[in-house]
């Protein structure tokens, strides 16, 4: 087992808050290993780079040797979690549960080692829970404590509903950790109300108490807003190697290091030294970026796809080409021959109304030229499609 200090100075890298050191440190000098667990309500199929952040403090532990649980919350899933809303999730039905977990796995173990990594459901205990189990439950906790949570203290004073499931939420959350007997629980900074249920919960269960760890909640792209796909600013892991290259590029220089520190597999001493490069101008700024960027491809696809990846946003970016898998498109002389037409049906934009904004914006050129009129019909021919800085199209309006 790797010397305690070592431990702890992997384990508090980039983490928000820690519950509490010195009971962390106890639990380290036991030599045994940690029960370390984090659980996912498989809400949406696909995961962001904001997603993975809890995911390789995660590996952290699994590389100083404890056992990591991977918790589906195929149960707390049909209930929705209420964190950070301010109105009522709809549940998800079984099915849609079932899919999406089956999704995560197949993407988690691009960050986890599958043979350190205990995946678990938990329906296994809370679907076999009795009504007197669960009002049992929830005689552990108070509604006034319940308030104090930000996002129902809000829509209590606002009146906003509430409903009693949603109380349920982060009491499932909590006897999760004492079904596991969990030494561990992390999630985001927004999770930090459950994650304290489940430390209380086990108090009341006889059990000695888990230690939190919170994380920061990675922002976008545009560097001001957490990424969410809702916003627009986010980088997916199953995305295209040349989109997760572009976008990472496309972040500021100074975030750069944020997603360093957050996402890289790095050690702090390398991406000190790194920093200290670019402040000495020693390394551009540039090359930073593109190390990092490889980095992701490759952690996400493969070195041949992330070499390939930073071969073509040279060629885009620094020589004015078309990126060899540009998208291609045909269609007739028309009305689907005008740029907010065949933007939409091209699939570059969701819509003709996001088409027109963005052509409004200034965003479309076409043969380099900008285009301004999203009306008027194009002649007969091929050209060269380019909205905003990453998307392409070869069009071919048809005579």
């Amino acid at each position: 087992m790797i010397d305690i200090e070592r431990q702890m100075a992997l384990i508090k890298r980039g983490v928000a808050e820690l519950i509490d050191e010195g009971e962390l440190r106890k639990k380290l000098e036991r030599g045994t290993p940690l029960r370390v667990k984090v659980g996912f309500d498989p809400t949406a199929p696909d995961l962001h780079l904001g997603h993975t952040v809890v995911m390789h403090k995660m590996r952290h532990f699994q590389e100083l040797g404890h056992q990591v649980i991977f918790l589906i919350g195929d149960f707390t899933g049909r209930i929705g979690d209420p964190s950070g809303r301010s109105e009522t999730r709809p549940p998800l039905t079984e099915e849609q549960v079932l899919a999406n977990a089956e999704t995560y796995k197949r993407q988690v173990f691009k960050i986890l080692d599958p043979e350190k990594t205990l995946v678990e459901f938990n329906s296994r205990w809370l679907g076999q829970m009795s009504a007197a189990d669960f009002i049992r439950l929830a005689s552990h906790c108070t509604v006034a404590r319940m308030l104090e949570r930000d996002d129902f203290e809000k829509r209590y004073r606002e009146q906003r509903a509430i409903s009693i499931h949603e109380f349920m939420y982060p009491l499932c959350q909590g006897y999760d950790s004492v079904a596991l007997k969990t030494d561990v629980e992390m999630g985001g900074t927004d999770q930090k109300f459950n994650l304290l249920m489940g430390r209380n919960l086990q108090a009341h269960y006889g059990q000695e108490s888990q230690c939190i760890l919170t994380m920061p909640l990675l922002e976008g792209t545009d560097g001001v807003r957490k990424m969410s796909k809702s916003y627009g600013n986010y980088i997916g892991i199953d995305e295209a190697p040349s989109e997760i290259f572009g976008k990472v590029m496309a972040i500021s220089d100074e975030l750069m290091w944020r997603y360093y520190e957050l996402l890289s597999g790095k050690s702090l001493e390398e991406i000190a030294a790194l920093r200290a490069g670019v402040e000495n101008g020693s390394v551009h700024p540039k090359a930073a970026k593109e190390e990092l960027a490889h980095e992701m491809v490759a952690r996400y696809h493969s070195e041949k796809a992330a070499d390939e990846a930073r071969q073509g946003f040279n060629a885009v970016f620094a020589g004015g080409g078309v990126p060899d898998d540009a998208p291609t498109f045909a269609c007739p002389h028309g009305e689907a021959s005008a740029p907010s037409a065949f933007l939409a049906d091209a699939g570059l934009v969701k819509s003709r109304g996001e088409a027109k904004r963005l052509i409004k914006e200034g965003a479309l050129s076409i043969d380099g030229k900008r285009c301004d009129d999203a009306l008027t019909p194009l002649a007969a021919g091929d050209y060269v499609v380019k909205l905003g800085k990453k998307r392409f199209l070869r069009l071919t309006v048809q005579g």
